[in-house]
């Protein structure tokens, strides 16, 4: 594949600072990397173009409550009369030498993320104790982990053992310029609309902590220009998208809706 091609086929992703950098540093040196940053900052995306960028398979996983060391590791599975090993995600991105990436990692139960240990230190092995295995990472293997710290607390933080076995980055919301950069690039919606959607987020993220439990993520800002760009109303794209992904109390609604209204003359 020509280098053309591959960009083409690179998850787009607005660089803010030297996360960049970090990670691909924390790569060559084999070293895992923790990510951390509020819902909707581009986590996700920046782990998708990195791993594009360095041409490695990317094996990710959605964390939850009920999530088991098997989910990671693997199980045996009946079949046709059989008993079948089946490698879970984290052993297969070891096995390729790809990016594991669990999203949202303090979710899962503090039992299961226990399994990371021996991969997030000087050892990178993965013992596989229900066939034996001990399997040792490839110099191409990265475990890349993320959270948001706002959703912390003493049942869902991350334990000091855990998180000092990472290299650690901080993402944050964009710049007002620099998020309507991404808007436009993302749903080719307009200067004056990406200025506008981006404004409304900075006016919004100033409750935080106050009257939401989450702020307006770039996600939903993309969502409500792709909305508009459909022929939607503005204002009705930005309840639909962003106002009423944000609360359930139809008086914060309201008043949520009167800076988008501001926004838009109405």
């Amino acid at each position: 594949m020509n280098a053309a091609a591959s960009a083409d086929l690179t998850p787009f992703y607005e660089p803010c600072a030297d996360e960049a950098t970090v990670f691909e540093s924390a790569w060559k040196n084999r070293l895992p990397l923790l990510i951390k940053g509020p819902t909707g900052c581009g986590k996700t995306r920046f782990v998708a173009h990195m791993a594009a960028k360095l041409g490695l398979p990317l094996f990710t996983v959605a964390c939850h409550d009920d999530l088991t060391a098997a989910d990671l590791v693997g199980r045996h599975l009946i079949g046709d009369g059989q008993t079948v090993w089946c490698d879970g995600p984290l052993t297969r991105a070891v096995r390729a030498g790809g990016i594991c990436y669990l999203d949202e990692v303090v979710e899962a139960r503090k039992d299961t993320t226990v399994v990371l240990h021996p991969l997030a230190d000087d050892r990178r092995l993965l013992p596989i104790d229900r066939t034996g295995e001990l399997l040792a990472a490839p110099p191409s293997f990265m475990l890349v982990v993320s959270y948001n710290p706002g959703y912390q607390n003493l049942l869902k933080g991350m334990k000091p053992s855990t998180r000092q076995r990472f290299v650690s980055l901080r993402f944050d919301f964009p710049t007002a310029e620099r998020e309507a950069a991404i808007l436009r690039r993302e749903t080719g919606c307009d200067a004056d609309l990406a200025r506008r959607l981006a404004g409304i987020a900075a006016a919004l993220r100033q409750l935080r902590d106050h009257d939401l439990e989450e702020v307006a993520s770039t996600r939903l800002l993309v969502y409500a220009a792709l909305l508009v760009g459909d022929g939607m109303d503005p204002v009705l794209a930005c309840r639909s998208a962003i106002v009423e992904s944000l609360t359930d109390d139809p008086e914060v609604a309201e008043a949520l809706m009167e800076v988008v209204s501001a926004t838009f003359g109405r």
